[in-house]
């Protein structure tokens, strides 16, 4: 098993290009089911969570094919409607596939999927939705079996906001009968790439990115040419690392606009940041001051950049509190941090950071995706040497991570 050495203390300076979108690139690759045409997608990130989304595409006979960041996917000769546990056990995403296999063929048969066991995300939304829409839906065996002639609009309420769910439901709906209106939808902006590249398409989808999105349902799709959002997560990760371990960067081929609430907590915490096209630029000279995080839906501060402005609380002036209110499992890095000398105490969905003047580097383990990244910034910003294990699921959301910070001044490396 791999991990990650590294040695701590050093600033990071220095250019970093910002990756495609994971959490973009997954239902869009899936959008690829929607038509026998050919998808061309731009900037795709070359992730382990591509890699098992492009295996699972292609187990059911998409035709990929890849060349750097470019992929294309083809879907004319599909022989199998079916996401098996074995391809699905790791990712969560896997359910994306489940909409747009029963609106084009009108049958599927998805795994109940695994993931990152940060806490409870019910596939439910997902079938009320198509129930809606009339699919003939039962869960047998660890396996959703859905099936439907044609799909019919429907006005879906969303009890709970779900990112997938409101992915999954709008390119159903997109081949639907009729009109179909998703209310409390999710905001994301990984909800509005996907509408534009379904746009691309020849989709008729009107108010993605606000509560209420319309799709108006068409017989078939075309094929289009798509280029993946920056990733916003690995945009704020590699700034936090910068603001806590100290440095001058600044990170091209990325967006500011969808990161806002990130950024202001940045200023907050005293880095000096700059915006132009394309680019962040982040310039931090002292030592952090605490603030304060409460996670919720887009466009409020993402539950995806929590664990990583906890790991710069640790080392910042003053107190913290950080709420979680999305996923009721997402402190198990607490423990590891305390390892490095962190002081947090933890009462149900809340954590108050005690920063102190130094951590101290020692081996720790990560848990989860984010997790990973959280541990990774406390190493880079800790005296002596920090041993990250079970850094697999870096792999997953990070592309090269290591030679990325190498890139910026770090001292990291990874080790068998």
């Amino acid at each position: 098993m791999q991990k990650l050495a590294i040695q701590g203390g050093s600033r990071l300076n220095g250019e970093v290009r910002i990756s495609g979108a994971k959490n973009a690139a997954l239902p869009i690759l899936c959008a690829s089911l929607l038509t026998s045409d050919t998808l061309q997608l731009d900037n795709v990130p070359d992730l382990n969570d591509v890699a098992t989304m492009r295996g699972l595409l292609q187990e059911m006979g998409v035709s990929i094919a890849v060349s750097d960041a470019l992929m294309e996917l083809c879907a004319a000769n599909i022989g199998k409607l079916e996401a098996p546990y074995e391809m699905v056990k790791t990712m969560r995403a896997a359910i994306l596939v489940l909409g747009p296999l029963v609106a084009r063929f009108g049958e599927a048969r998805v795994s109940l999927p695994g993931g990152c066991a940060i806490g409870s995300r019910p596939v439910d939304l997902h079938i009320k939705g198509l129930q809606a829409m009339g699919a003939e839906i039962h869960i047998e065996h660890g396996y959703i079996h859905a099936k439907a002639k044609r799909l019919k609009g429907a006005r879906i309420f969303f009890d709970l906001v779900s990112v997938t769910g409101t992915e999954n439901l709008m390119m159903a709906a997109a081949l639907a009968d009729g009109v179909t209106v998703l209310e409390n939808a999710a905001r994301e902006p990984e909800v509005v790439d996907l509408a534009n590249c379904l746009i691309a398409m020849g989709a008729k989808i009107e108010g993605a990115g606000s509560d209420t999105i319309n799709i108006i349902g068409v017989e078939k799709l075309h094929g289009a040419r798509h280029r993946i959002m920056p990733d916003r997560i690995e945009s704020g990760t590699f700034l936090v690392a910068a603001a806590a371990a100290g440095g001058d960067i600044t990170l091209t081929g990325a967006r500011a606009d969808i990161l806002e609430n990130v950024l202001e907590k940045l200023q907050e915490a005293g880095a000096a940041i700059q915006v132009a096209e394309n680019t962040i630029s982040l310039k931090m000279n002292r030592r952090p001051t605490a603030v304060n995080v409460r996670t919720a839906p887009y466009p409020a501060f993402p539950t995806d950049m929590q664990a990583q402005f906890m790991a710069m609380n640790c080392l910042a002036e003053g107190n913290a509190m950080v709420v979680e209110t999305i996923f009721e499992n997402r402190f198990m890095h607490v423990q590891e941090l305390r390892r490095l000398g962190a002081q947090i105490d933890v009462e149900g969905n809340t954590a108050v950071i005690r920063g102190c003047a130094e951590l101290q580097g020692a081996t720790i383990m990560a848990t989860d995706l984010r997790a990973s990244a959280c541990l990774v910034i406390a190493g880079l910003a800790a005296q002596g040497e920090t041993i990250v294990d079970r850094i697999y699921h870096l792999d997953r959301g990070y592309e090269h991570i290591e030679a990325k910070l190498s890139g910026l001044g770090a001292n990291i490396g990874r080790i068998k």
